[in-house]
Formats: C-alpha cells, structure tokens, sequence
C-alpha cells in the first residue's frame, strides 16, 4: 500500500481514517488570544501524524493514540457542540465542548430532565461503551450535532426534594491542599469558568450597596433542613435565621447559591420568608447553572461554585478581598478555597433546633471582620478562635 497517497488527502478523510474528532462546524466562540500558540502545536502534531502514516512500520494503534494524544488541549476540545437528546417522547438541546467529560455532558442532560447522572444510560451510533466512561473527554468521541443522542433513565419519586443532584452530594469528603491548588490552577477549570460568566447572567433583585461586603451562602444543611419532614416549612429552618441576616445585611451584601433549580431556590426562600422580609434585602439568587464541573484525580467529577462569576460580572462592588462564602460542603468553594468557611450542616430539624447555634456565633465573626480591608490573610477555618480572640480582647479593653 502507498502509504504516501495519505499525505494529500483532504483533512476530513485523513481525520476520519485516524479516529481523530472532526470539526463539528464553524466556530462562534470570541477570539482566543491563545489561539495562534495553540493552532501552531496542532500544525506540529499534524505534521509528526502524517510521518507515521508515510512510514510503513508504523502500527495504526500508535497512529490512533497520537492522533488522541494531539486531540486533547487542542482548540477542538474547546469546540461548542450542540447535542440533540431524545427521552420519554422529547428532544432536548444540550450545549457541551470538547474539553467537557461524559460525566458533565450527563449532568447537563439531568438539568434538563431531572434524570440523576446515576440513572442514564446513553445511546449514539458507532461508540460502543465510552460513554458509561464518566471521566473521558468528549473530544474523544466521535459525535455529531446531526445524529441524536437517546437517553433511558426514569426520574426520582421523591419530587419534593427535587434536587437532582443532593442524594449524591451529601456526604462531603476532604481535599487534600495538593488537590486545591490543582483543581483552581488547571487551564481546562480557567475555561469553564470563563464560559460560565459569559452564559450565566447575574438578575440583581435589589442593587449592589457600594461599600458593602458581600456574604454568598448555601441553603441545603446551611439554611435549612431540606430532608427532614414536616407540615411547614418554617419548622426546618435554622435556629436564628432572621435574626442572622438583619445583623449581617448592616455590613454585607447578600447572595443566595443553592445547588438546585432557580424555581426550587425561590419557592425556599420565599416559605422561609426571606425574600420579603423587611430588616434585610436580598442581593441576587443564584442556581446550579452558575456552577461548573471539576475533576479531581482522588475523588472523581464533581460541581463546585466558583466566586469568579459573580467577580466577573459584578467587579465594581466584589472580589475576592470582600467575599466570603458560607457552605456545608467544601467542596463548593475548592475553585476558592481562601473565601470559604465550612458551616456545621443543619440535619435532624427537630431534635437539633434548640441546641445549634451556629449562627448566632458566625454573626458574631462576621461582624468582627467587617472592618478589615482585606480578607484574603483570614484562615477562616480558624473562625471560632477567631471569636474567643476578639471576646478576650473585649475584656481587657
């Protein structure tokens, strides 16, 4: 075989012959000023491809995985592709790129339809298994905008919780420092983030206070026991919830995140009596749209709440020298790990309520750090030393 004849085909055939991803159309994303430096690497892979295909000896298994190899951080892991997913008699249109994984293309899917990640199974012509492959990157399937994508999975009875993802984000596990720094410093994160502030916009329901801090907190465990039953919703509430916001809405701005839908997040809110309460206002409410998926090599795919949206869209009023972000789960801030503070979750409504009283003693070191500047040299993992600190300080003063 002329193995020299490879050399003047047209892209598409040579790319189709060595299992590369094929561009899925023209491109609409804004310039990329990265885009030359990486446009000349994907010319030298391209080159060093069509070596091997020239040379006789080379295996077509080695030709496979270099082209893969050069598939991956190349411009086409950063193509939009827009997927059709057919389900329960519907289709719906899915939005993913390239340097996105199976596991956050199911995700999306489960935004969509309510259908746990855990309970999908995906069909697409010519794939085989990749995609039960949670962790493989999407620019390494071959998939089409024109060929639709069925999807079988039944959605959880349990409408009232209507968190999709909270039976799977309960438990919370440790991330080791390592972990951190990777996860926040990786490129593929940086872009993930930066799609997200162009497609997740910010509704004020009230204006941002020019000099305010701004205090961003979780609802599930945090606010409110969300499992517990009970006839009215007040009654999981966390003690001194009301009394918490007042004093804080003084010194801070305040956002609402929940790793939920907008409806389920304002429909909380408003049975807790939030929304409309006349001692304090609330800044923004953001979902689980805001949020981004992140991969750690110890603990797998999971969501996180990166700060760097609100910054982005808000840098007038917030950064990260004024924010801090209350959450049951660390996890959530891992893309900012200085502006985090782990909140003791609120289980077990009706045996806890007239014990906690962590927030009582958060309005306390909330108050006693207004006046700094700066909260970036705060440990706040240190914050109950913090306030027995400042009471001493107040005792001999």
């Amino acid at each position: 075989m002329n193995y020299s004849l490879f050399l003047i085909l047209p892209r598409v055939v040579l790319d189709r012959f060595i299992g590369r991803v094929v561009s899925f159309g023209p491109r609409t994303r804004a310039p990329d000023p990265n885009q030359s430096r990486h446009l000349h690497e994907s010319s030298s892979s391209e080159e060093r491809d069509r070596e091997r295909m020239a040379s006789p000896s080379a295996s077509s298994s080695s030709v496979e995985a270099a082209a893969a190899a050069a598939a991956v951080g190349s411009p086409a892991t950063e193509e939009e592709l827009t997927l059709t997913v057919k389900w329960s008699g519907k289709e719906y249109t899915v939005r993913v790129c390239g340097d996105d994984t199976v596991g956050e293309l199911k995700l999306r899917i489960c935004e969509l339809t309510n259908v746990l990640p855990k309970r999908q199974k995906l069909l697409y012509p010519k794939v085989g298994s990749k995609l039960a492959d949670d962790t493989l990157l999407l620019s390494q399937i071959p998939l089409k905008s024109s060929l639709k994508m069925t999807m079988i999975g039944t959605v959880e009875d349990d409408l009232l919780v209507d968190e999709v993802d909270s039976p799977e984000i309960v438990d919370d596990f440790e991330l080791g420092q390592d972990d951190v720094v990777d996860i926040k410093d990786k490129d593929v994160n940086k872009r993930k983030l930066r799609r997200r502030v162009d497609q997740y916009k910010i509704e004020l329901r009230n204006p941002c206070r020019e000099g305010k801090k701004l205090l961003v907190l979780d609802i599930d465990y945090t606010l409110f026991d969300h499992r517990s039953p009970a006839e009215n919703p007040r009654q999981l509430m966390r003690p001194y919830l009301h009394e918490f916001l007042t004093a804080a809405y003084a010194e801070y701005d305040i956002i609402i995140w929940s790793a939920t839908s907008m409806k389920w997040v304002e429909l909380k809110m408003g049975q807790l009596g939030v929304l409309d309460n006349p001692n304090y206002k609330i800044t923004a409410l953001l979902d689980r749209m805001a949020m981004i998926t992140v991969q750690s090599d110890s603990h797998g795919i999971f969501d996180c709440k990166p700060l760097g949206v609100i910054w982005a869209q808000l840098p007038e009023y917030y950064s990260e020298k004024n924010t801090i972000m209350f959450d049951d789960l660390r996890r959530n801030f891992v893309m900012n790990p200085q502006n985090g503070l782990t909140i003791k979750p609120f289980r077990k409504a009706h045996s806890s309520r007239d014990s906690d009283q962590e927030l009582v003693k958060l309005t306390q070191y909330l108050l006693a750090i207004a006046d700094l500047d700066d909260f970036s040299s705060l440990d706040h993992r240190n914050w109950e030393f913090f306030n027995e600190d400042n009471a001493k300080r107040r005792r001999h003063a």
